[in-house]
């Protein structure tokens, strides 16, 4: 059977091209795909900043526990962006642990040194210094609060040497401080974190927002120590404590690195974005090998006239369907890797990933994509081949002559079901938002196009019978043929109307979906701001910023923003969500939320302002208790006092500032936001705060509007892929079908109908065609954006550039004239009579 494959591919050569086309981009896109999960999940940081301790005790991340709709107990671990606090009390109860030599509890606070403004800065502790370690190269440690160790980055840069006894400023805490250098120091290993200088152990601890709590509490054993018993006794008191114990490589894990960042963006990219592609390339790729068999179906069928045994039939199948696998697996796995490369040279370039990050392996994921090859060509292969293989021979060569015009019952009621369940999933987008409303929105774009797949034999037959008319009107004679052949072969175009389909639905929905989120956000942050300038700081500013902008002749009102996250239930998961702490006296005047319900004024004391779809999404009401747990851990249960639309632009959750006070990693505004007269000066203020400046509010929306972009260029680019490998499918399954029609043609030419007739009898079917699968495609595609959009956004009619929609159905007007027309010439241009003899 292997040889009969080898030779049955040989002379089916066109069908054999089409098939090993779709396998192999396949294979490029899942490879590609499976890499970058691939090298997130084998990237391990190397210690930096803790290198030299042996245990450190810290809190990057907490457990919630909730129930599930059946009742089960479920936990949840959810990383704190902002970064979690352990007890500085439990340094005490780590000096009592046998085997322990040194304790250091580290303090880090982000600084600006003015002098190497370019660098990213961070201080701590003197007694941290011994983590790493640093040691000194010059000078001597810091004995006074007025005195400060600098790395040799900072003390080199711009060639201006600062020595052990320089005077530097030190932008911390909201303001500058001159410092007296006392020392320089270096580090024992290399990395990509923030240059370092160290204050005393106690001006660090008095600096420190969260008094009486640290950002890490490091340790070291002692040499001969029992160290896994020192680690056991530490992980109890610090599990008592509500902390967690990183040893070994996990101490890598708390490096606050952008390559951290870039391995959880690699792993969720590529595990959700995998996933709908993997989803795409099943569906493509069963479609074609499906189309391939029908095709084929005059040659299985004379197999079982001569005694062919049907296990001998699907053995011959699956032998041509491993063979063309094998070698799509062979051309796509090197091509997966060169797109590899180029996605992560572009993803490093815009800055998504650090320079240097790893591209590594390559052997798992070219293992798993080559078995899911394999399994989906060969389901496919034998799904497509059932009939011709089950039914008696005598039978399967009638039903290749003449189309069955029966259909399972069983494949319309699934269809029936999954389109309910489509429309289903329209009502329960309420809890999306970001990257998930994306996801969403592929996976409600899937139900539908499956939807559309097993109704497609009664999608096909009933838009020939409404069609007829206007296309015998149109084409007459060629118009009525053409009818008759969309009728006759309702189930023969189930393929291609699927492969169109896809195509249009991915390209009207999922595509202008991430147009529809950044152009609302960009309209909420725009419309809503009220104030015309922003004070802001590198390293933040004080609460006395507010109160002094207010006492500045001609502000009308001065706001303090504080930037956060929260952690909430959505829909029984906990999810982070953006949040601000403001001040709210004159926030009316500053900033316009669009407040639906409640008001702004009420925000005070243990309470909190909700957008109206974190409202929906929590299932919460104005006047309703909402828990969440701020940025470090907190759990608190406030009261909802308001309810407002513009959630994109501001933040989906809004709380008093005093409420986040305390825990946050400084306490400082991100911005003040001052709404003022023609005439105010506000030149005294910014001087009054050194670091700051004033922004106005419309570049505050600019850089928003380029940030929002470059976010939208990986999504675009993504969805590109699959819009992009969708078309593909659409124009291999609409050669192969027009390919296949040699005889067809042969036979009406032989007949009297002439060439021109015949040319005229394909356009009306192309135009029946691709009306139905812009029909039903733009349905789809319509009802997903609508849903969606109306979800993020409250708008009933998403917005579709007119070139947006002009492509969409030019291009697939253009891909189904192309991918027909052409090749219907070639066989028109062979003799009819030497066409009849055409294999099927």
């Amino acid at each position: 059977m292997l040889r009969l494959a080898a030779r049955m591919l040989r002379h089916r050569i066109g069908s054999a091209v089409a098939t090993l086309l779709a396998l192999t981009v396949g294979v490029m896109i899942l490879m590609s795909m499976g890499l970058l999960v691939e090298s997130g999940m084998r990237y391990e940081p190397t210690p930096q900043r803790y290198a030299d301790a042996d245990i450190v005790v810290a809190q990057r991340e907490i457990s919630i526990t909730g129930r599930e709709l059946d009742g089960q107990t479920t936990t949840t671990t959810v990383p704190l962006l902002a970064g979690g606090t352990v007890p500085v009390t439990l340094a005490e109860q780590f000096r009592q642990v046998p085997g322990v030599l040194s304790i250091a509890v580290d303090h880090s606070l982000p600084v600006v040194v003015p002098t190497a403004a370019g660098q990213e800065t961070v201080a701590h502790g003197w007694s941290s210094a011994a983590l790493t370690p640093f040691r000194i190269v010059a000078g001597s440690q810091p004995a006074a609060d007025d005195e400060v160790a600098v790395d040799n980055r900072i003390a080199t840069v711009a060639g201006a040497e600062v020595r052990p006894g320089d005077r530097i400023p030190v932008l911390v805490a909201g303001g500058v401080r001159e410092y007296r250098v006392s020392g320089v120091v270096e580090r024992a290993v290399t990395g990509d974190w923030p240059s370092a200088l160290f204050f005393t152990d106690n001006h660090a601890a008095a600096l420190s927002p969260q008094p009486g709590r640290a950002g890490a509490i490091g340790i070291i054993v002692a040499p001969g120590a029992d160290s896994p018993a020192t680690v056991t006794e530490v992980r109890r008191l610090a599990t008592e404590a509500g902390a967690h114990v990183y040893t070994g490589t996990e101490r890598g894990k708390l490096e606050q690195s952008e390559a951290l960042v870039a391995r959880e963006m690699l792993i969720q990219l590529g595990s959700i974005f995998g996933g709908y592609v993997a989803g795409l390339v099943m569906v493509v790729v069963a479609g074609t090998v499906g189309l391939a068999v029908r095709h084929r179906r005059r040659d299985l069928a004379l197999l079982r006239a001569v005694a062919a045994t049907p296990g001998q039939v699907r053995l011959m199948i699956l032998a041509e369907v491993v063979q063309l696998s094998i070698i799509s697996v062979v051309l796509g796995v090197p091509a997966g890797l060169l797109v590899t490369n180029w996605v992560h040279r572009q993803l490093v370039t815009r800055g998504f990933i650090p320079d240097g990050f790893p591209i590594s392996g390559g052997a798992l994921s070219a293992v798993a994509v080559t078995a899911a090859t394999l399994l989906v060509a060969a389901a496919a292969a034998l799904l497509a081949a059932r009939r011709t293989v089950r039914i008696r021979p005598t039978e399967a060569l009638g039903e290749v002559a003449v189309e069955s015009s029966r259909n399972s019952r069983i494949r319309f009621v699934a269809g029936l079901l999954t389109l309910g369940a489509g429309v289903t999933l329209t009502m329960l987008t309420t809890a999306v938002r970001g990257q998930a409303a994306v996801g969403a929105a592929l996976g409600m774009l899937y139900v539908f196009v499956l939807a559309a797949a097993l109704l497609a034999p009664w999608i096909n037959r009933y838009a020939a019978r409404a069609l007829g008319p206007v296309l015998r009107a149109v084409w007459r004679d060629s118009g009525y043929l053409a009818a008759a052949n969309l009728r006759a072969n309702a189930q023969g175009m189930v393929t291609v109307l699927t492969a169109l389909v896809l195509s249009v639905g991915f390209g009207g929905s999922v595509w202008f979906l991430q147009d529809n989120l950044q152009r609302q956000t960009i309209s909420q942050s725009r419309d809503g701001m009220l104030a015309q300038q922003a004070l802001v700081s590198a390293v933040g500013l004080p609460e006395t910023a507010v109160v002094d902008a207010r006492k500045v002749p001609g502000v009308v009102a001065a706001t303090g923003i504080r930037r956060t996250e929260v952690i909430t239930r959505v829909l029984g998961e906990p999810q982070a969500v953006g949040a601000q702490g403001i001040d709210i006296e004159g926030v009316d005047k500053t900033m316009d939320l669009k407040v639906t319900e409640g008001s702004l004024a009420d925000l005070r004391g243990a309470t909190v302002a909700l957008s109206t779809l974190q409202a929906s999404s929590q299932g919460a009401k104005l006047g309703d208790q909402a828990t969440m747990w701020l940025g470090d851990g907190t759990q608190l249960t406030l009261r909802v006092v308001a309810l407002y639309e513009r959630g994109l632009g501001f933040g989906d959750v809004t709380l008093n500032r005093e409420t986040v006070s305390g825990h946050t990693a400084t306490n400082l505004d991100d911005q003040v936001l001052i709404r003022t007269e023609a005439d105010a000066d506000l030149a005294g203020l910014v001087d009054s705060y050194p670091g700051s400046g004033l922004i106005d509010t419309s570049a505050v929306n600019g850089q928003l509007e380029k940030d929002l972009a470059l976010n939208a260029w990986l999504n675009k680019m993504l969805i590109g892929v699959m819009v992009g490998y969708a078309a593909l499918a659409a124009a291999n399954t609409m050669v192969m079908a027009a390919l296949a029609r040699g005889r067809e043609l042969a036979l009406l030419r032989l007949v009297g109908v002439t060439t021109r007739q015949v040319k005229r009898m394909v356009h009306a079917e192309q135009v029946g065609l691709l009306g139905t699968s812009l029909l039903v495609g733009g349905i789809i595609a319509a009802v997903t954006l609508i849903s969606v959009v109306r979800t993020l956004t409250g708008q009933l009619v998403p917005y579709v550039p007119t070139v947006g929609w002009m492509s969409i159905i030019g291009g697939a007007a253009l891909l189904a004239l192309a991918t027909t027309v052409l090749p219907i010439g070639a066989l028109l241009r062979t003799p009819p009579v030497n066409g009849i003899g055409i294999k099927e």
